[in-house]
C-alpha cells in the first residue's frame, strides 16, 4: 500500500477534526423537503480556487443533516486560519469528508448516543467569552461578525455545531477506539509496503536539558496565602463579588475572562487531584481555605452542585520570586553549565544530582517528544520555540543559559545539548519501529472505517446535488 495514500487520508481526517471546534455556522440539523438547488458556476476543483460565485443551495443530505454550497468555502477559511496543511487536497476530498462527519452524526443519533447538555453548554459559554475578549466585550460586534440578530440566535446555532460535533466524535471512537495492532501485524504492514515505497523520515535530534528553577520563599508564599484568606473574609463578610475579585486577581488566564468558573465531573476527572478533592468537599456557597497546588494557592466558591457536577468559580496566585532567590538560579546554571564544559562533570552526571526537571532528571536529562513518546524530535516538526534554542548546536555541545516559563513556573533557566542526530532516512523496521507501528495503526483504523463506512452508506438516505455528483469520491456516497 502506497504510504501517501495513509497519509493523505489522515490529512483529511485532522482538518475534519480541527473543523468539529470552527465556527462555519453550516445547518447543524435539518429535513429537507425540496432538494432543488440553485444553478452552480463550474470551476477547476481546487481547494486554493476562491473566486467561486454561485447560488448557496444544498449540496447535499445525509440523513437527518444538510450540507449547503457554501458550507465547504467556509470550512476551508476555518481551516487555512487555523494552520491546517491543505496543500494537494481537493475540494471533492474536503467535501467528502464533511459528509463523513455527518454520517458520524448522523448514525450517533440512530445509535441514541447520550449527549451531555450541561457540559455542551458550558462549553458554548466558554466560547462566547473567548470571542468576546477578542472583541473588546462588543456583544454588538460579535452578532454583526457572526450575522446573528441576537445572542440567544448565535448561542442556539453554536450550540447545535457543537453537538453535532460532539456525536460525530464519540461515534467515530466507537468505530476505532478499541483497535490495537499486535508486532506481527506491525511487521506484516511493513513488509508489505514496497521497497521503492517506504516512508523517508527526516532528520531527527535527540535532546537533554537541565533546569534550574528559582526557590520561592516561605514568606512569599505566606503573603499569598493571606491575600486569598483577605478576599475570603470581604465576600463573606462585606457581601463583595467574588466574580469581580477572579476577573480583577486571578492569574488562571484560561478561565480569567468566565469569571474563573470550571465545571466538574466526578466521574470525567478535570483539573489537578488538589483541586478536585477540595471542590468535591465542598457544600453550595461555601468558600474553601487556600491550598495549594503546582501551579499555585487557590480560593474555591462552589456555586452549584447538578448530580455529579460541580460549578466552581476559583482564584488562582502565583508567590512572586525575589531578586536573590533568581540570582542564586541563574548562579547556579552557570556553575553547572562550566562544569559540563570543562570536563568535570558529563551533562547527564549534572542532569541527575542538579535538574529540577522530574521528568527528565533520571533520565540524565533526557526529553522525551510528547508527540510520539520518543525520544526523537524530527527537525522539521520541531516546537519553533524549542527549534530555536537548539538549531545552531553542534552534537554534545551545550547551548547558551536561556530563561524560560510554563503553566507552572514563572520563571526558571535551562540549558540544552544534542545528544545524538539522526540524518534523513529510509523507514527502518527496529529503529523506528514506533513510527512504523503508528502508520500500521492508522492503515487498520482506516480499514474499520471505511468497512463502517460502506455499511452505513447502504442504510442512510444521502443525495449530493450540482457539481459534486462529479466527484471521484474514496466511498460510495453516490450509491452507484
Amino acid at each position: 500500500m502506497p504510504l501517501k495514500t495513509i497519509n493523505s487520508k489522515f490529512i483529511i481526517k485532522a482538518a475534519l477534526i480541527v473543523g468539529f471546534i470552527s465556527f462555519n455556522f453550516s445547518n447543524a440539523q435539518e429535513i429537507i423537503a425540496d432538494e432543488n438547488t440553485e444553478p452552480v458556476v463550474k470551476q477547476k476543483d481546487s481547494v486554493a480556487n476562491k473566486s467561486r460565485i454561485k447560488a448557496d443551495g444544498v449540496a447535499a443530505v445525509v440523513g437527518d443533516f444538510i450540507l449547503l454550497e457554501s458550507d465547504l468555502d467556509r470550512e476551508i477559511e476555518q481551516l487555512e486560519a487555523q494552520g491546517a496543511d491543505l496543500k494537494g487536497l481537493t475540494r471533492c476530498e474536503l467535501f467528502g469528508s464533511l459528509l463523513e462527519n455527518k454520517l458520524y452524526a448522523h448514525q450517533a443519533i440512530q445509535d441514541s448516543v447520550i449527549i451531555n447538555e450541561l457540559q455542551i453548554k458550558s462549553r458554548v459559554d466558554q466560547q462566547i467569552q473567548g470571542i468576546l475578549s477578542q472583541m473588546n466585550g462588543d456583544m454588538d460586534q460579535m452578532l454583526k461578525y457572526y450575522k446573528k440578530d441576537s445572542e440567544q440566535a448565535l448561542r442556539d446555532e453554536m450550540y447545535e455545531i457543537n453537538k453535532n460535533g460532539f456525536l460525530a466524535q464519540e461515534m467515530q471512537a466507537k468505530v476505532t477506539g478499541d483497535i490495537e495492532v499486535t508486532p506481527e501485524e506491525v511487521r506484516t504492514f511493513f513488509n508489505d509496503i514496497p521497497k521503492d515505497e517506504r516512508p523517508t523520515f527526516g532528520t531527527e535530534l535527540k535532546l537533554a536539558q537541565i533546569v534550574i528553577i528559582p526557590e520561592v520563599t516561605e514568606d512569599a508564599k505566606q503573603a499569598v496565602i493571606d491575600r486569598l484568606k483577605g478576599f475570603k473574609k470581604d465576600v463573606e463578610e462585606n457581601g463583595s463579588s467574588f466574580t469581580t475579585k477572579v476577573l480583577f486577581y486571578t492569574e488562571d488566564s484560561g478561565s480569567k475572562a468566565d469569571g474563573g468558573k470550571y465545571t466538574l465531573n466526578r466521574k470525567r476527572p478535570r483539573m489537578v487531584k488538589e483541586f478536585r478533592d477540595v471542590a468535591f468537599s465542598m457544600q453550595e456557597g461555601e468558600i474553601s481555605e487556600p491550598f495549594e497546588t503546582d501551579f499555585g494557592y487557590h480560593i474555591i466558591l462552589l456555586e452549584k452542585i447538578r448530580g455529579q457536577e460541580y460549578d466552581v468559580r476559583h482564584i488562582l496566585l502565583r508567590p512572586e520570586l525575589t531578586q536573590e532567590a533568581i540570582k542564586k538560579a541563574k548562579d547556579e546554571i552557570d556553575e553547572v553549565r562550566a562544569k559540563i564544559v570543562d570536563g568535570t562533570l558529563t551533562f547527564a552526571q549534572a542532569a541527575r544530582e542538579f535538574s529540577d526537571q522530574e521528568e527528565t532528571k533520571y533520565e540524565g536529562g533526557q526529553m522525551t517528544n510528547p508527540t510520539t513518546q520518543d525520544f526523537n524530535f524530527e527537525l522539521t516538526r520541531m516546537d519553533p520555540e524549542l527549534y530555536s534554542q537548539i538549531q545552531d548546536l553542534k552534537d554534545g555541545e551545550i547551548s547558551e543559559v536561556f530563561q524560560d516559563e510554563d503553566r507552572v513556573n514563572r520563571l526558571k533557566f535551562k540549558i540544552l545539548t544534542v545528544t545524538d542526530r539522526i540524518d534523513d532516512h529510509e523507514a527502518d523496521f527496529a529503529k523506528d519501529y514506533l513510527k512504523i507501528k503508528n502508520l500500521a495503526l492508522q492503515d487498520k483504523q482506516i480499514k474499520a472505517v471505511e468497512k463502517w463506512q460502506t455499511e452505513t452508506i447502504k442504510d442512510t438516505y444521502i443525495k449530493i446535488n450540482g457539481e459534486y455528483r462529479d466527484c471521484d469520491f474514496q466511498s460510495n456516497w453516490l450509491k452507484k
